[in-house]
């Protein structure tokens, strides 16, 4: 029924068009397979494989695909767990279908909303926060040594920030071109997929730190 309910609410946009839908994970990691779409809606909660696992999946050999999870539990966990997959988006169960359209628009621009919500919910922000330093120090042979350059580390340290190309570009005063490739060089730098992974990867080696509400 909820899935039906966002078909015909997203059938009506003129900007998106439906390929395929899937019952379960399993049908669902097929199905990107068979139709390659830009972006993936799914909830955290399927039946056999669950939305984490279909997500890691998808990025492995899908990195282009946008990933948006709906989740019936906001809980910080479950976000550092979704951040780590490479999902782009993290929305509660409930959220308004307008809300879920300017989330969908900003996945499909590149963008990663996910880190919007890490710093507007405080109590996840900090659960978020413990999480990754505790993945520095579990990371025993963690290096020192960046192979980014300073610049590159500066942009880095906004795309942690949540901000967008532009805003970066704004900030540093610089072109948005020159953003991309900077971001591009840092993707291929750190062999990553995308810019959250890149945030995590840098994070985990201390090259950049994240100031999250109540830090």
């Amino acid at each position: 029924i909820f899935r039906e309910g966002m078909r015909h609410y997203l059938a009506n946009s003129p900007d998106y068009r439906i390929v395929g839908e899937a019952s379960n994970g399993q049908q669902a990691i097929q199905l990107v397979d068979y139709t390659e779409p830009d972006m993936v809606l799914m909830e955290t909660d399927l039946p056999g494989v669950n939305g984490l696992e279909v997500a890691r999946a998808i990025k492995r050999s899908h990195p282009h695909v946008g990933i948006i999870l709906i989740s019936a539990s906001m809980d910080g966990q479950q976000v550092v767990k979704a951040i780590r997959a490479g999902v782009a988006a993290y929305q509660p169960r409930n959220v308004a279908p307008d809300k879920l359209l300017r989330v969908i628009k900003q996945v499909r621009m590149g963008e990663y909303p996910i880190n919007d919500l890490v710093l507007s919910l405080p109590d996840v922000a900090a659960q978020v926060l413990m999480a990754f330093r505790q993945m520095a120090v579990d990371e025993e042979t963690q290096s020192i040594y960046s192979p980014l350059s300073p610049r590159e580390l500066q942009v880095l340290d906004l795309v942690a920030a949540g901000r967008t190309n532009k805003e970066i570009a704004l900030q540093l005063d610089i072109s948005n071109q020159t953003v991309k490739n900077h971001v591009s060089s840092i993707l291929r730098k750190l062999a990553v997929n995308d810019r959250t992974q890149a945030v995590v990867y840098a994070m985990r080696r201390g090259w950049i730190k994240v100031v999250l509400p109540g830090d």
